[in-house]
């Protein structure tokens, strides 16, 4: 209420600062722009016409979880001290790496995410995704989002295209911080990403990076995406329209990145999380939010993750069953759980759809299309 940022440490103020030049007072960056229907114009991203088919779901997974964009990133964290202090409870690879507050039962849950590819297509809905997929995820790990931090990466701003983008995405992101209660505190911008080795300049997609941060009292009650035990039903809450629009099924398995991003419904968010946090380790064995892939995808990553596999039975009745297992549609996650009816409950007191999808199991991923060709299977090793 001051106008002032004040620290102090032992009774010592450290810091006393005006907050007008780091907020409102302080220079806004604005160039001239595309406005959103300009930039659709500009970006020429094809509409998805006809959805294509796939029998060979197993085919179609090795695919994509060969491609960079899902492969583990292992290679590269693990050149890095990932347990610096002995605090590091749940390393990368999850939804959030956690991290204890030492001496303590506190954890901070920490993750980034961003989509280029939404962004490019929408960078209002991108924005949007990028926010509140960083929330999903910590709340995926039992953590309350606190904040976010940033770092936007597009291309030359002087190009009204190019800074189409920016206002888009930020814009996006704006209206999810306020509808999720998830402030942006810090951040940092890399413009001019662009190469002229095509004679035209060829700018970077525009990744909104995003940096998110979360608190969980005891890290003991955390969450993680590793299926522990035999015989869990396989649940996966919220709704399933199979969006294949500018999804990564799309791209890496027919080539193609046509269609609009899927839409973001910040309310169905904002339960979702508050769902997963309550869905405590004593009610679930393990969660994981969909987001790239899909939920066939977010399924395959629980089994590796925990070295047991699965059962998923995709009846006749089921249109378009490719689409609908590597759709990305959002406000959605998959929990693992001995007590079904309990998890269903809270999702209903959520407003959220819940469905049992599966069960665990086995030393493989089985996929039983009846009346399709049968069981196809992914053995985990």
């Amino acid at each position: 209420d001051t106008g002032r940022m004040q620290l102090e440490w032992n009774g010592e103020t450290v810091c006393d600062i005006p907050l007008g030049p780091l907020a409102d007072e302080a220079p806004e960056y604005d160039r001239p722009h595309l406005s959103r229907d300009e930039y659709k114009a500009w970006a020429q991203v094809k509409p998805l016409g006809d959805i294509p088919e796939s029998t060979d779901i197993a085919a179609d997974l090795h695919k994509l979880m060969a491609s960079p964009n899902l492969a583990s990133r292992r290679w590269i964290w693990e050149q890095y001290d990932s347990q610096v202090g002995a605090d590091t409870v749940q390393r990368p690879g999850g939804d959030a790496a956690v991290v204890r507050v030492h001496g303590t039962k506190k954890a901070l849950a920490i993750t980034t995410d961003c989509t280029p590819r939404y962004c490019y297509a929408d960078p209002y809905e991108g924005g949007k995704q990028a926010i509140a997929e960083a929330y999903r995820n910590l709340c995926a790990v039992g953590a309350r989002p606190l904040a976010v931090t940033n770092c936007l990466n597009f291309g030359n701003p002087q190009r009204p295209e190019i800074m189409a983008q920016f206002v888009g995405c930020l814009e996006g992101m704006g209206e999810a911080c306020r509808a999720l209660d998830f402030p942006i505190v810090s951040g940092n911008v890399s413009l001019y990403n662009e190469s002229k080795a095509t004679g035209g300049g060829s700018a970077i997609l525009p990744t909104p990076a995003i940096g998110g941060v979360g608190l969980l009292d005891d890290w003991m009650k955390m969450s993680a995406i590793g299926l522990r035990n035999e015989g869990d039903t396989l649940l996966l809450i919220g709704y399933t329209k199979g969006h294949v629009g500018q999804s990564l099924w799309l791209e890496v398995c027919h080539g193609r990145r046509d269609g609009p991003p899927p839409p973001v419904d910040l309310a169905v968010e904002r339960r979702l999380g508050e769902l997963l946090r309550r869905l405590a380790p004593g009610t679930v064995g393990a969660i994981h939010d969909c987001s790239d892939g899909g939920v066939a995808v977010a399924l395959a990553e629980m089994a590796l993750a925990g070295d047991v596999g699965f059962t998923m039975t995709i009846v006749p009745e089921l249109a378009r069953p490719a689409a609908m297992l590597f759709g990305e549609d959002q406000g959605r996650a998959v929990v693992a759980t001995g007590d079904p009816e309990r998890v269903r409950e809270l999702a209903a007191e959520a407003g959220l759809f819940c469905i049992e999808v599966g069960v665990t199991g086995g030393d493989a991923l089985v996929f039983d299309l009846v009346d399709r060709g049968g069981e196809q299977r992914v053995p985990l090793r």
